[in-house]
């Protein structure tokens, strides 16, 4: 039995060394030598063949340019988008920026081109709609064609608030730069105290019946040259209040002059004189926060908080109908919708009390202003500043051309970038937030006037100011976010502009790229800038 077993193993052995692979079987010469087999992992097989398809070099197609205006327009042609052409919300977006955060794409560029002439605020669904219609008196329209004769018609936004707050509600007003709110919230606030009696007696310190709180002494300034015209007109005093000059400062400013019907302030300088007791809101009727973004930021929110708690706020319009016991109605505006609104609003009024009203337009990309991203290494970025504005000189000699407005992100780059203008002999103004009060008082103002046409500043000069004449906006620091960028962005293209403005923005950082990154695919996709939510979800918006 033991010899039998294995004769049966014989056949199948002998079939497996036929029939399977033939391996070290070939005959060799007896001088050959015995070579190793090395096998290659196949991970490694796919990374070699991935890296030789990554090198070879497929042959270049000619890029077919369609006829007509384009989107965006790149460097390179086969990443130009048509502006008949728009990218569903899913679909993948070829970006112009896509490499930027490697170093070989320095020196590239791209532009997201002019797609209207006209600003979006004036195209109103009515172009026979005037102020008369919006429910203002005649006396107010009559010191409106006096104080500004080149107002002719209401905006977009005009259109939609002026009714709503004549009507006594609460309003938040979220619209785009330069688009008129200024004069949204003004008409009403001098409408409603035209038709009050003022009140004898009562405190025997200032208490003014309209208040427009603002963040910056520049936009304080703005406001009130055009409000005062206004009201000198209607017999109404309007005074400003502005801080960083000291305390006697603020006390002179308010026993030097009778009390004013309307206060234009800033936080800081108001809370002073409150908590002094200069100052009164018991007889308020009207508060306005004015770039209410800005001043419901962490480095305003305590002032604003406690600003509102010493005013009188209606709970409903209702409440504004005795003027014997005054009841200020609430109006927030801004170009970016502000965050945690509700949960402040909930303090002094009722929810349901809000109206709010945002444009079509909000934290979109303006669609009539040109707006350039260059990719460039930090050390080119003063050349590249240097050779624009030599170009600008030049545009000069031949034509008119607009101001200019470079912004940084820090003060002390806007002393270092003066001190190379200098050097250069490039005439120029500064405008930062560490500069002494009195230095800093008119410089806006002058810029405005037209005493020099270039204007080195930080974001104070980004909230609110009327830039009409401004034709080139040059972000020499890219801003740190996205609200930033819109309301440098709107410093051109504004309501009565000169010129066609332009957007020059140089992209240094990575952090840089992940914001014009967000842009150029909310440009091509035509939809809004993303990463800016709104907390009010209480209101049922009222769309322009």
């Amino acid at each position: 039995m033991a010899l039998a077993r294995p004769m049966r193993l014989l056949p199948s052995l002998a079939a497996r060394l036929l029939l399977g692979p033939r391996r070290n079987l070939a005959v060799r010469a007896p001088d050959e030598a015995l070579l190793p087999v090395v096998r290659i992992p196949r991970s490694l097989q796919r990374r070699h063949e991935r890296r030789e398809g990554r090198h070879r070099r497929s042959p270049q197609r000619p890029v077919l340019t369609r006829p007509g205006p384009l989107l965006v327009s790149a460097r390179r042609p086969e990443l130009n988008q048509p502006a008949r052409l728009t990218l569903g919300r899913w679909e993948c977006a070829p970006l112009a920026s896509r490499g930027w955060r490697h170093r070989r794409a320095r020196r590239d560029h791209f532009s997201i081109e002019r797609a209207q002439q006209q600003a979006p605020a004036l195209q109103t669904p009515s172009s026979d709609s005037s102020f008369a219609d919006l429910g203002l008196e005649p006396r107010l329209l009559r010191a409106l064609l006096e104080a500004a004769p080149q107002v002719v018609q209401p905006t977009t936004v005009q259109s939609s608030t002026i009714p709503t707050l004549l009507g006594g509600r609460h309003v938040l007003c979220a619209a785009e730069t330069g688009s008129g709110k200024t004069l949204s919230y003004l008409l009403p606030l001098f409408q409603r105290l035209m038709g009050q009696p003022r009140l004898e007696g009562g405190p025997r310190i200032p208490s003014p019946r309209g208040l427009v709180l603002v963040p910056s002494r520049e936009l304080a300034q703005q406001v009130r040259s055009v409000a005062q015209p206004l009201g000198g007109s209607l017999g109404l005093q309007v005074q400003e209040l502005e801080g960083g000059q000291g305390m006697r400062r603020v006390t002179l400013q308010l026993s030097s002059q009778p009390s004013a019907d309307v206060l234009v302030a800033t936080p800081g300088a108001l809370g002073k004189a409150l908590r002094r007791q200069l100052l009164s809101l018991e007889r308020l009727t009207f508060l306005v926060l004015d770039e209410a973004d800005t001043l419901l930021d962490d480095s305003f929110l305590e002032l604003v908080e406690y600003i509102l708690e010493k005013s009188h706020i209606a709970g409903d319009p209702s409440d504004l109908a005795d003027p014997f016991n005054p009841k200020a109605q609430l109006v927030l505006v801004g170009a970016t919708f502000p965050e945690g609104v509700g949960q402040l609003l909930n303090k002094v009024a009722k929810p349901h009390s809000l109206t709010t009203i945002t444009s079509s337009r909000l934290h979109c990309i303006m669609p009539h202003v040109r707006q350039t991203f260059l990719r460039l290494k930090g050390t080119d970025k003063v050349t590249e500043l240097l050779e624009i504005l030599k170009r600008r000189d030049r545009v000069d000699r031949t034509g008119t051309s607009g101001a200019l407005l470079v912004f940084c992100n820090s003060s002390s780059t806007v002393n270092w970038l003066g001190y190379i203008l200098e050097d250069h002999k490039i005439q120029h103004l500064r405008l930062q937030g560490q500069m002494p009060a009195l230095r800093r008082a008119g410089i806006f103002q002058d810029f405005q006037k037209g005493s020099r046409d270039v204007l080195l500043c930080t974001d104070i000069a980004s909230r609110g100011l009327d830039s009409t004449r401004v034709q080139l906006v040059v972000n020499y620091d890219f801003p740190l976010t996205l609200q930033d960028y819109i309301h440098r962005a709107g410093r051109v293209g504004r309501v009565g502009s000169e010129v066609p403005g332009a957007v020059i923005s140089f992209v240094t950082h990575p952090w840089d790229v992940n914001l014009v990154q967000k842009i150029e695919l909310a440009a091509r996709r035509r939809r809004s800038l993303p990463g800016l939510p709104s907390s009010m979800s209480e209101p049922v918006p009222v769309p322009v």
